[in-house]
């Protein structure tokens, strides 16, 4: 049993390094004291406990509230820090600028700052706080690539928004509070398109929303993407509740009144030369509100864009070559019609 002997003998230390000697200053072991590492309070030599000192006086004094004179000589003294560093002139200190300079200096600044397109919650979106380009001539270009516009607040069901781009696929958000993807309905409008542009940007791979009142704008997520290849279309089956439109021409099928209006948006689908699944949907619908037979649709495609206008397949995803002759787009990867 001489493996016990240690843990008894570990015993008998602890036990005189516990045990509580009379006269001492320690509460604890009654060890001798010695300064702590904190303010105010005394440590135990011998078993390192700690305990306030009763002899301890604060000298902590509460400092003068600030006042305007102190608040003005900090701001002149970080304005002289400025001037005299590597960050000279950034921060505007540096006044000695012709009238040229500074009108130049103030119209950029107005560039920048009535550029700025929307607002977006850095939180939750990966996103450059400027989205901002200028023509040749200085001035700013509008991001907007297409805009949704609620004119009603009187959804009903069955109300759909697609955003695609040939190759990346579509994008649907529908009136529906119990799918990942819907929107609810507000007891407004502007609460409704709050409510569809926070959908928007929660999921979207390809637009920003920015809201104004009941307008929704979208700008491209990635500057490689192509605007005229994006695609916005809404599928409203009851009364007219939302409104898309593209380059300031609205993408109803309820709202063509003659062929001019169905060859504008005609114009508008095939300014990258391709023809998506939504694109095709509208334009069908289009036809059947004016009366349109396809051979028709077939020469009107022909004027504006030639032999070289392609349909996105609805099946595979691939782009179909248009046959003339037969009026109609031919899929080579399906071996079926368009």
């Amino acid at each position: 049993m001489a493996g016990f002997g240690n843990i008894r003998k570990g015993r008998r230390d602890a036990v005189e390094n516990l045990q509580y000697t009379e006269g001492g200053d320690c509460p604890r072991c009654g060890g001798e004291a010695q300064p702590s590492t904190m303010t105010g309070y005394l440590m135990c030599s011998g078993c390192n406990h700690e305990w306030a000192d009763p002899n301890h006086q604060s000298t902590s004094q509460r400092a003068p509230p600030p006042t305007y004179r102190q608040d003005a000589e900090m701001i002149e003294e970080f304005k002289k820090e400025v001037e005299s560093g590597s960050l000279a002139g950034v921060l505007g200190v540096d006044n000695n600028l012709t009238e040229e300079q500074e009108a130049s200096l103030g119209r950029l600044e107005d560039k920048w700052m009535s550029g700025m397109q929307g607002h977006f919650n850095t939180a939750t979106e990966d996103r450059k706080p400027l989205m901002i380009s200028f023509d040749d001539d200085d001035n700013i270009v509008s991001t907007e690539v297409a805009a949704l516009t609620i004119v009603s607040n009187g959804f009903d069901g069955g109300e759909e928004i697609r955003l695609e781009y040939p190759g990346m696929g579509t994008e649907f958000y529908e009136f529906n509070v119990a799918d990942p993807n819907g929107w609810r309905k507000g007891r407004t409008a502007k609460d409704t398109a709050r409510s569809i542009c926070n959908l928007i940007n929660n999921n979207s791979n390809l637009v920003y929303a920015n809201l104004d009142g009941v307008r929704i704008s979208f700008e491209l997520r990635d500057a490689k993407l192509k605007p005229e290849s994006l695609v916005l279309f809404v599928d409203d089956p009851g009364g007219t509740d939302i409104v898309a439109e593209k380059n300031g021409v609205v993408l109803d099928a309820r709202n063509v009144q003659d062929f001019e209006d169905y060859r504008s948006v005609v114009e508008l689908v095939l300014e990258d030369g391709i023809i998506s699944p939504s694109e095709d949907q509208l334009l069908w619908s289009m036809r059947q509100q004016l009366g349109i037979d396809d051979v028709y649709h077939i020469q009107m495609v022909l004027e504006i864009c030639g032999d070289k206008a392609l349909k996105e397949c609805t099946a595979c995803g691939n782009m179909a070559p248009l046959y003339p002759e037969y009026a109609a787009w031919y899929c080579q990867t399906c071996e079926s019609w368009c």
